[in-house]
């Protein structure tokens, strides 16, 4: 008999939703993956490296090329002069990378502290690693951080805290003086920060991304993540990267290299080349989906769901309860599938302990204006 390492997990809600909208035919507005391709000169540029015969190992650390791109936007949008070889790490995914950095410092024992809804990956790599998570829930109805709470949750065992901003699966987002905050609170203390932005570019009605690498006293201590999948819109591609002070991304790749040793690497090249000739990009992102959300959330307004308009991600939090309070989200989520042919995630799956009278679902707006127009469409008829 196998003793599960893991004996709570098992298939994520992401691919249970996806493959239920699968099977009824239902507009997945579920999982977080456009509907729409990447950008045709980044595909061209795949395409064209592939061709070139650049299909064999790149660097552990990563293309030199494209970690000198990712430094090169570090420092223009965040003030951090991050070095390209010895703080800028190349992953095959956000997720991998997170894995990665939590098993680079958190030991048996150890606690680290996850705020709920918390997306799911976390917890598994803590489990691995040998610790425990803590988990926090944020405020409602606002997820923001209580910082109370979380002062009188640290502990001699407290090893890391993990941050998500833009938040999944809220959109919530953390402010500068938060960071502040959080600096004073951990100061002195052997407590290392990972802090997940991969949503980094998507935060809306023209306000600011306050990234840890903006925080000089945070980022001594921090494992930033982003996802080069969630910005150009190529989620398939699995590729992101850690920004790391020296001394953390030396512990980061001794664990990357045995679990990955590096990136796939066609498609390092073609994202240098398009970071390099199109800049533009990421400053026209923020822009891009919030026009799609702000079509989303007009054409829901007229409808009997009740919303606030994300901050950021391409995530939208939608409260059914005005429709079916009878039924928890996780029912909800099944029968606005199975019935009305849109598919989303139940909130709840993100929490240790879900709070009572939770009517809350997301759905996933990174999708065509035809797509949108028909799953409002559908939610506005019920």
């Amino acid at each position: 008999m196998i003793t599960s390492k893991l004996p709570n997990v098992g298939t994520t809600i992401f691919t249970t939703m996806s493959q239920l909208a699968a099977e009824t035919g239902a507009l997945n507005l579920s999982q977080g993956f456009p509907d729409f391709d990447g950008p045709l000169a980044l595909r061209e540029a795949l395409a064209r490296h592939v061709m070139a015969g650049h299909n064999q190992y790149a660097p552990m650390t990563g293309l030199p090329a494209l970690r000198e791109q990712v430094a090169v936007k570090v420092r223009s949008l965040y003030g951090r002069n991050a070095c390209a070889d010895r703080e800028i790490t190349i992953s095959p995914g956000a997720t991998q990378a997170i894995f990665c950095a939590i098993q680079a410092v958190v030991r048996a024992g150890d606690e680290v502290i996850v705020f709920d809804p918390c997306y799911d990956s976390y917890e598994p790599a803590v489990q691995l690693a040998g610790g425990v998570c803590i988990h926090q829930p944020l405020t409602l109805p606002d997820f923001r951080i209580d910082w109370q709470r979380l002062a009188d949750a640290l502990t001699p065992r407290t090893r890391m805290i993990v941050l998500n901003t833009p938040h999944n699966p809220s959109g919530a987002l953390i402010e500068s003086s938060e960071l502040d905050r959080l600096a004073e609170l951990i100061r002195g203390r052997d407590i290392y920060l990972l802090s997940d932005e991969v949503y980094e570019h998507l935060v809306f009605d023209g306000r600011a991304h306050a990234s840890v690498l903006r925080h000089d006293e945070l980022y001594q201590r921090a494992f930033v993540v982003s996802s080069f999948g969630k910005t150009y819109h190529v989620t398939g591609w699995k590729t992101g990267y850690v920004v790391a002070p020296p001394a953390l991304t030396d512990e980061l790749r001794k664990v990357h290299q045995y679990v990955s040793f590096t990136a796939v690497t066609p498609l390092q090249w073609a994202l240098a080349d398009f970071m390099a000739g199109h800049p533009e990009h990421i400053v026209e992102l923020p822009a891009f989906y919030q026009a799609k959300r702000d079509l989303f959330c007009d054409l829901l307004a007229g409808s009997r769901l009740r919303f606030e308009r994300a901050a950021g991600t391409y995530f939208q939090l939608i409260d059914y309860s005005a429709i079916r309070p009878d039924l928890d989200d996780v029912a909800m989520a099944q029968w606005l599938t199975r019935e009305h042919g849109v598919a989303s995630i139940p909130i709840s799956v993100f929490y240790q302990r879900p709070p009572q009278g939770l009517r809350l679902v997301r759905f996933c707006f990174a999708k065509r204006e035809e797509t949108l127009r028909q799953a409002a469409e559908r939610l506005c008829a019920i």
